[in-house]
């Protein structure tokens, strides 16, 4: 879209001060109220033009960059694709960072955004979030097949096909048909090493591959099913985390909650020696870490999970719970809300989103009633005890985006930005409609909307400055990546690149 050479700088001086004065805000105690996804807070729908503002929100300026949004600062923390701490380049891992702050290293000002190309069909089903390496975009689909993609052209460089999926006749539940590669790869920068599992029809059972990124090469494969649980019915949508030396796979159940599946996470050295370690939840059933973003790491490296509901509704079982677990996946912290029964029996999965880390010590969890929980990440307090609640009324999906003081949550009925402080959350502003996952690249919050549009947003006033039809997404949890001046997203069974300088 065209800037306004006239306007341009009273436009700037407009966002900066109405940034800094929501962080004047976002750093007091308020009163809490009700403030829906869907509800009170009026929606944004303008097109405004295109911001020349060069403010890095990932508090690192760019070249030639002197603002920043106030109050912004890295929330990545742990091993990211090889690297251990700061921000990234690239995008070797889901949401960017082991932290999964979804923010690019990539912060120069958005300049004419154009889709430049839309990859051959790819022979399965997206639900994993691309990867990129250079010039090199990692793509993974359900046929159990790894592509790698020039970033310039979109051509296949390489595929690695790892096996037979399974078809979802032979499973006993389920809405993924073929059921392959579900859960988002990683890629080892210092190794030049991909991650990924793959569901395969011999078995079935799940299979950690470590690939060549220059090739696609098996270098070696290892089966990472929890033990004890039967793989039929666990499904590893949650993305692959990287940390110390090892590599840790998530798990769930099939949508349906069909059989004696639990919640767990496996932990692998990353050169595929010694033996597997395991967190399984403690309960009869159920209680699935499902959310795509998989396991989160701190800066002290700790690893952060959120269950869904459990069967019990009499005594704790750690379902509908997040959970701080140590490198050696031993429980050291948790927190569920008091009405955890309650939630349990109405399938009101508190880890529909994932948790949010947050600068200041603090995190955040929400879930399927709306309900959004404060919480101190040094105390997290057990069975009810959060710093403060607030309702946010249509369901949280995904994994957010996380800007300083700021959070872009995913929900049913809209995007919203949440302000937070030390004791307090607020709603800042809302874009109406189901959002997946957002990211924040080139200034700006992208998202897939469940319509298949693709939106880029203002993050401090909320206007929408670009949209770009697409498919209608494959599922709710498709979410773009970005690095080098471009946007990836998946969507059916292509990708698509978009040039935002």
């Amino acid at each position: 879209m065209a800037e306004a050479p006239s306007s341009a700088e009273k436009r700037h001086r407009r966002r900066l001060q109405l940034a800094g004065a929501l962080l004047v805000v976002a750093t007091m105690a308020f009163p809490f109220s009700a403030l829906a996804c869907g509800g009170n807070v009026p929606a944004v729908t303008s097109s405004l033009v295109m911001s020349t503002s060069s403010r890095s929100p990932t508090g690192a300026a760019p070249s030639g960059s002197t603002n920043s949004l106030p109050g912004s600062s890295s929330t990545t923390t742990g091993d990211a694709g090889g690297s251990t701490g700061g921000a990234t380049a690239g995008w070797p891992t889901y949401h960017h960072d082991a932290a999964r702050s979804a923010v690019s290293s990539d912060q120069a000002a958005l300049g004419q955004v154009k889709q430049t190309w839309t990859s051959a069909e790819l022979d399965g089903a997206l639900y994993a979030q691309p990867l990129v390496i250079g010039d090199t975009v990692i793509a993974a689909t359900e046929s159990d097949s790894v592509y790698a993609l020039n970033a310039t052209s979109g051509a296949t460089l390489w595929r690695a096909n790892l096996g037979s999926p399974v078809p979802g006749s032979e499973l006993p539940c389920g809405n993924i048909d073929p059921s392959g590669i579900t859960g988002t790869p990683l890629v080892d920068v210092v190794s030049g090493t991909i991650y990924v599992v793959a569901f395969l029809h011999d078995g079935p059972h799940h299979e950690l591959f470590a690939l060549d990124l220059a090739t696609g090469t098996v270098r070696w494969h290892k089966t990472v099913d929890p033990p004890g649980l039967s793989p039929l019915v666990e499904q590893q949508r949650g993305a692959l985390t990287m940390a110390g030396g090892k590599l840790y796979v998530a798990f769930g159940g099939l949508y349906g909650d069909c059989g004696q599946y639990r919640g767990a996470v496996v932990s692998v050295p990353a050169d595929g020696t010694g033996a597997l370690a395991s967190y399984v939840v403690p309960t009869s059933r159920m209680a699935g870490i499902w959310n795509p973003g998989g396991a989160l790491v701190d800066a002290h490296g700790d690893l952060w999970v959120v269950t869904g509901n459990s069967e019990s509704q009499s005594n704790f079982d750690y379902g509908d719970s997040v959970i701080r677990l140590s490198p050696g996946l031993r429980v050291l912290d948790y927190f569920a809300p008091q009405d955890w029964a309650r939630l349990n029996a109405g399938d009101l999965d508190l880890s529909s989103l994932d948790p949010v880390l947050l600068p200041g010590g603090r995190v955040l969890a929400a879930g399927k009633t709306g309900t959004a929980y404060l919480l101190d990440a040094g105390n997290l307090g057990h069975v009810g005890t959060a710093i403060a609640t607030t309702g946010i009324g249509s369901s949280p999906f995904g994994t957010a985006a996380v800007l300083g003081l700021r959070i872009f949550v995913p929900c049913t009925g809209a995007l919203i930005a949440v302000d937070t402080s030390a004791n307090a959350l607020r709603v800042a502003w809302k874009v109406d409609g189901g959002a997946g996952s957002p990211i924040v690249a080139a200034d700006h919050v992208w998202y897939l909307g469940y319509d298949g549009i693709l939106r880029a947003v203002d993050p401090a006033s909320g206007a929408v400055v670009f949209t770009l039809q697409l498919t209608t997404p494959v599922s709710r949890f498709v979410t773009p990546s970005a690095a080098n001046g471009r946007l990836f997203v998946a969507s059916g069974q292509k990708i698509t690149a978009v040039s935002l300088h």
